[in-house]
């Protein structure tokens, strides 16, 4: 079975680590029904508290995922660069002085 991309992981734990406690707020403390905007920002400050103490590896993962992708398109890119290279220099003609 494949494995799910890193960056869908850690997106859905953080959505997870917001939307959990917006929703105990919301359901459990009437006051935040009234003050919606504050209940926001206290679930945004313990979803940020609970990735940063729990969502490491996830992080990591993605993090990693990423400099790989990034690195082999720069390798890829290379490449192309220096097949071009090779087709320009295919072509020139060696009777003709170069400028």
């Amino acid at each position: 079975m494949k494995k799910p991309a890193p960056f869908l992981v850690y997106t859905v734990l953080r959505l997870l680590a917001f939307l959990v406690p917006l929703a105990i707020l919301w359901f459990f403390f009437p006051i935040f029904r009234e003050y919606w905007w504050l209940a926001a920002i206290f679930a945004a400050l313990i979803g940020m508290s609970i990735s940063m103490l729990f969502l490491r590896r996830p992080l990591t993962d993605a993090s990693v995922r990423l400099a790989e992708r990034r690195e082999s398109r720069a390798s890829g890119s290379q490449a192309d660069a220096d097949a071009e290279d090779q087709a320009v220099d295919a072509t020139d003609s060696p009777d003709e002085p170069k400028a």
